[in-house]
C-alpha cells in the first residue's frame, strides 16, 4: 500500500482464508488516516452487476449517476480522476474492464495517490487485471488456536482440562488454518462445556456428518463454489484425484501428472502435450487456491491439498466411490468387507505401515479401477523395513477391471502369477521396490501402457516382456540387470518415455521413432555414433545419455540414478573414457555436458559447435586438458550460455583462458552468463582469472577454489595496476566466495581491485596461510560509515590466528564488528 509504483493489488487465496477480514481491517485503518481522501469499499460478489458497482462507488463519492450506461461510466471516471482514493473491490470472480465501470487506470500519479485493491479466490483473475499479487496463507497452529478460543469463548480453566484440550486441538487442527472454518465451528460450539458434546462434534467433523450441527455447510458451500467454477470435468477429475493422497501430503507435480495420464484424465498424441496440459491444470488449481504450491525436499515443486478442501473433495457425491485410508499408519489391511461391499472405483491405502496382506484374502472388487498401495519414501534408497513382503496368489483374482496398480516403495520380493490376468491393467508401478527380484510373465497385460521398474533388484527382464506392444512408458533400473535382450527394445514401437541406466544398443534405440524422453547408457562411442546416425536431427525432446560408462563398472555415475530417472528436465551428455575426436555433435541440443577421463580433450574450444547451447559444464580427470578455452587457436566465442563451470582433478590444467601473444585487447566476452565456477584439485593452476576477463564475469555469484596446490592468484592483474590510485569494483553479484586449502595463495585481487559485499551471504577462507589481505568492500550507510553486509549469514575461517592477523583492503573494515558471523570450521 505504501509503494507509489504499485497501482493495483490483488489479494488472493482460497475461500474462507480471510481475505475479506484482512481488507476490512485495512479499510478501517485507512479511514482513521489521511493517506487517501476517499476510502471506497465495494462488494462485487459472484454475479457481477456493473450498475451496482457504479452506484456503490458513486455513493461513497457522494455523486449521482445518469441512467445512460456510457454516461454513467464517463461521469464516474471524471469524479474519480479529481480525487485521491483507495478502491477495495471485494470478492471478484472474473476479469472485468475497469474502463467499462468508469474506474481510471490506477497508474502512478505525482499529483494524487490512487490504489485499487481486489480480493479474489483466483490468482489468474488478479494477474489478468495487472495486479501485484498478494497470496494469503493459512493460519499457523498457534494463530488457529487463538482465533478459535477467541470465538468459542471458553473459560481458560475449562480449556486446561486435559481431555477437552486434546479434543479442541484436534478440531482446530482439522480446520487446517482456514479462518472461516475456525470461526464457523467455534461459533457453533460457543457456550458448550459438556465434554460429550465436544467429543461428538469431533466425530461429526471427522466423519463429515451434518445432521446435528450444520457449521460445516457454510465452509463447504464456499469451497464447492470454487470447485464448480472450474467448469471442466477433466480439471475437476484431476482435482478430486488429489484427495486420494494423505492429509497435508506434498505431492510431486511430476508424479501427479503421471497419475492423471495413467487414469486417462489427460490424453494427447504426445507425452509433451500431456505434460503441458498437466502443468496447465495444476497452475489453474493453484491459482484458484484449491491446491497450494510448496517445496518439500530438494528443489522439486510439489502441491498440497488443504485439509478442509480435501474433505470437501471426498464429500462430492459424484466421487463418493472413493475408499481412502491414506497416511493413517494402519498396521493391517482394512477389513475386506469394508472396502469390497460397495462398488468402489478407487481405493487408496498409500503411506501406511501395513505389515502383512493375509494369505486368504481375495477381494471381490470387479469395478475397482485404481489400487494405490505404495508406501512411504524415506529417502536415500530406504523404505519401511516392516512393510508387507508378499502378496497372496489370490489377491488379484477378482480385480478384472483394475487399470492402475501402484506398489512402489514396498518390501515385496515378487508378484503373484495372478497379476498376469489383469488384462485391463494400464499402469503397473513398482518403483523403488528395492527387494523385488522376480516378476511373473507379463504376456497377459495386453493393455499395459506404463511399466515402472526403476530401482528394483531384478536380475533379468520379466518373461515375455517383449509382447507389451502398447507400452508408451518404460522405466527400468536394477543393479543386477546389465542390458535388455537383443531385439526386445524395438518391439516397443509406441514408446514415448524410456528411463534406464542399462547399456542399450544405439541402433535399437534409434528405431523408437515416437521417443520423446530418453535416459540410457551407451557402452562406447561406437554405439553412441550408431544412435546419432540413426536418428539424425530427430533426437528426443529431452535426454540424458552416458557414453563409455555403466554404473556397475565405473563409479563416475554413482548417485545420479535420480537424474536418469527424470530425463524430461534437461538435455545431458556424459562422456567417460571416450575419444571425443570421434564424436559428431552437429545440431545436437545440449544443456549439461559432463566429460570425465577423456584424455584426448585438450580444451573445450576444440568442439565449439558442441557448446553453443551448453549451460552446465563439468570437466573431471582429463589429463590432456591444459586450458578450458584457447583463443590463440580458435577465436570462437560459443561459450556465452554457460552458467556453471566445474573443473576437478585436472592435473595439467594451467589456465582457464589462453590467449596468444599477439591477441588484441579487450578480451572478448566469453562467460557473460556464468554464475558459478568451481576449481578443485587442479594441481598446476597458478591463477584463475586475468583482470581482462572480469568484464565477462558481471553475473558471477559463486566462486569456489579448493585444493589447488600451486594457486597463487584468483585474479591476476599482471602488475598492470601497480601504483594505481583508483579502485575498481569487480564481481558485483558475488554471493559466495569459498577458498580452501590453497597453500601458495598470496592474493585474491591485485592492487586497486575490490569485491563489493552487497549481496554476499557466505565467505569461506580456510587453510590459506600465505594470504595476508582480503579485498572485500563493505557497504556504506548514508553517513558514509561502513556497515555489515545486509545478506551476510556466515564467515568460515581457519585457523583462528590467521583471521585475527588478516588485513582488509577496505580501510573502514576494522570499524565493523563481524564476530557474530564468524566460525572457525571448514564448512558452512
Amino acid at each position: 500500500m505504501d509503494d507509489d509504483q504499485v497501482g493495483m493489488i490483488g489479494v488472493c487465496g482460497m475461500g474462507g482464508i480471510g481475505k475479506t477480514t484482512i481488507m476490512k481491517h485495512i479499510n478501517n485503518q485507512l479511514l482513521k488516516e489521511d493517506q487517501f481522501r476517499k476510502v471506497i469499499w465495494v462488494t462485487v460478489s459472484k454475479e457481477m452487476n456493473n450498475s451496482k458497482v457504479q452506484e456503490d462507488i458513486a455513493r461513497c463519492l457522494k455523486h449521482s449517476l445518469p441512467e445512460d450506461e456510457l454516461e454513467r461510466a464517463t461521469t464516474l471516471n471524471h469524479a474519480l480522476e479529481r480525487t485521491s482514493y483507495v478502491l477495495i473491490l471485494d470478492d471478484v470472480w472474473e476479469r472485468f474492464s475497469l474502463l467499462k465501470i468508469g474506474i481510471p487506470d490506477p497508474k502512478p500519479d505525482e499529483q494524487r495517490k490512487v490504489k485499487v485493491v481486489l480480493t479474489s479466490r483466483s490468482k489468474e483473475v488478479c494477474k489478468s487485471m495487472g495486479c501485484k499479487v498478494v497470496q494469503v496463507k493459512p493460519l499457523s497452529k498457534q494463530e488457529s488456536m487463538n482465533l478459535f478460543l477467541n470465538h468459542v469463548e471458553l473459560e481458560h480453566s475449562v480449556v486446561q482440562d486435559p481431555e477437552l484440550k486434546k479434543i479442541v486441538n484436534s478440531i482446530v487442527e482439522k480446520c487446517g488454518g482456514l479462518p472461516l472454518a475456525i470461526v464457523t465451528i467455534a461459533g457453533s460450539m460457543k457456550g458448550v462445556y459438556d465434554i460429550h458434546e465436544w467429543r461428538n462434534a469431533l466425530n461429526e467433523l471427522c466423519q463429515q456428518v451434518k445432521s446435528v450441527k450444520q457449521w460445516d455447510n457454510e465452509v463447504f458451500e464456499c469451497l464447492m463454489f470454487s470447485y464448480n467454477r472450474l467448469a471442466d470435468s477433466e480439471i475437476q477429475n484431476c482435482f478430486i484425484y488429489c484427495s486420494l493422497y494423505p492429509e497435508d501430503f506434498p505431492i510431486k507435480r511430476r508424479e501427479l501428472i503421471e497419475k492423471w495420464i495413467d487414469e486417462g484424465f489427460i490424453n494427447g498424441n504426445t507425452r509433451r502435450a500431456m505434460y503441458d496440459r498437466g502443468h496447465s491444470i495444476l497452475n489453474k488449481l493453484e491459482n484458484n487456491s484449491l491446491l497450494e504450491r510448496t517445496r518439500s525436499l530438494g528443489y522439486e515443486l510439489r502441491v498440497k491439498m488443504h485439509n478442509v478442501i480435501r474433505d470437501m473433495a471426498l464429500s462430492i457425491e459424484d466421487h463418493s466411490r472413493f475408499y481412502v485410508k491414506a497416511g493413517l499408519q494402519l498396521k493391517e489391511l482394512p477389513d475386506e468387507r469394508e472396502w469390497t461391499t460397495w462398488t468402489f472405483d478407487r481405493v487408496s491405502l498409500m503411506n501406511n505401515s501395513i505389515l502383512e496382506i493375509p494369505s486368504h484374502i481375495s477381494p471381490k472388487c470387479h469395478n475397482l479401477s485404481t489400487l494405490l498401495l505404495q508406501q512411504r519414501d524415506l529417502g536415500f534408497r530406504r523404505v519401511l523395513e516392516t512393510g508387507f513382503k508378499t502378496i497372496p496368489a489370490t489377491f488379484f483374482e477378482h480385480m478384472n477391471g483394475l487399470k492402475v496398480l501402484d506398489l512402489s516403495y514396498t518390501n515385496i520380493t515378487n508378484l503373484p502369477d495372478s497379476i498376469s490376468n489383469l488384462g485391463n491393467l494400464n499402469s503397473l508401478v513398482l518403483r523403488c521396490c528395492y527387494k523385488l527380484r522376480h516378476l511373473p510373465s507379463l504376456a497377459g497385460l495386453k493393455a499395459l501402457k506404463k511399466l515402472d521398474l526403476y530401482n528394483t533388484t531384478i536380475d533379468k527382464t520379466p518373461p515375455q516382456m517383449e509382447t507389451l506392444e502398447n507400452l508408451t512408458y518404460l522405466a527400468l533400473q536394477a543393479e543386477g540387470l546389465k542390458e535388455l535382450p537383443t531385439g526386445t527394445l524395438p518391439m516397443f514401437s509406441r514408446l514415448q518415455y524410456l528411463a534406464t541406466m542399462l547399456q542399450l544398443k544405439g541402433e535399437e534405440v534409434g528405431k523408437l521413432s515416437k521417443l520423446e524422453f530418453l535416459s540410457c547408457i551407451f557402452l562406447d562411442m561406437e554405439e553412441f555414433k550408431k544412435y546419432n546416425s540413426t536418428t539424425g536431427t530427430k533426437w528426443p525432446q529431452n535426454y540424458i545419455c552416458s557414453v563409455g560408462s555403466s554404473l556397475s563398472r565405473n563409479g563416475s555415475l554413482f548417485g545420479v540414478e535420480d537424474m536418469f530417472e527424470k530425463p524430461e528436465e534437461q538435455n545431458t551428455l556424459y562422456f567417460v573414457n571416450c575419444d571425443l575426436e570421434e564424436a559428431d555433435f552437429a545440431m545436437l541440443p545440449i544443456d549439461y555436458f559432463h566429460v570425465e577421463k577423456c584424455d584426448d580433450l585438450k580444451c573445450l574450444s576444440d568442439g565449439t559447435s558442441l557448446f553453443h547451447g551448453v549451460t552446465l559444464c563439468h570437466i573431471w580427470e582429463c589429463q590432456g586438458i591444459e586450458c578450458v578455452i584457447d583463443l590463440s587457436s580458435s577465436p570462437s566465442y560459443s561459450f556465452k550460455n554457460i552458467e556453471m563451470l566445474v573443473l576437478g582433478k585436472l592435473c595439467n590444467l594451467l589456465e582457464l583462458v589462453r590467449v596468444g601473444p599477439t591477441f588484441e585487447s579487450p578480451c572478448p566476452v566469453i562467460f557473460s552468463r556464468l554464475t558459478r565456477i568451481s576449481s578443485e584439485k587442479c594441481s598446476r593452476m597458478k591463477k584463475l582469472f586475468s583482470v581482462e576477463m572480469l568484464q565477462s564475469l558481471q553475473n558471477l555469484e559463486d566462486l569456489r577454489v579448493e585444493d589447488c596446490q600451486e594457486m597463487e592468484k584468483i585474479i591476476d592483474d599482471n602488475g598492470t595496476r601497480n601504483g594505481s590510485v583508483t579502485t575498481s569494483l569487480v564481481l558485483p553479484k558475488l554471493r559466495e566466495l569459498s577458498l580452501h586449502s590453497l597453500p601458495r595463495l598470496k592474493t585474491i585481487c591485485g592492487n586497486g581491485v575490490m569485491i563489493p559485499t552487497n549481496f554476499l551471504p557466505y565467505l569461506r577462507i580456510t587453510e590459506c596461510p600465505e594470504l595476508k589481505r582480503i579485498p572485500l568492500l563493505l557497504p556504506q550507510l548514508e553517513n558514509g560509515e561502513p556497515s555489515i553486509p545486509p545478506f551476510l549469514k556466515r564467515i568460515c575461517v581457519k585457523p583462528r590466528e590467521w583471521w585475527e592477523s588478516i588485513e582488509w583492503d577496505d580501510p573502514n573494515a576494522m570499524n565493523v564488528d563481524l564476530s557474530t558471523f564468524v566460525s572457525h570450521v571448514e564448512h558452512f
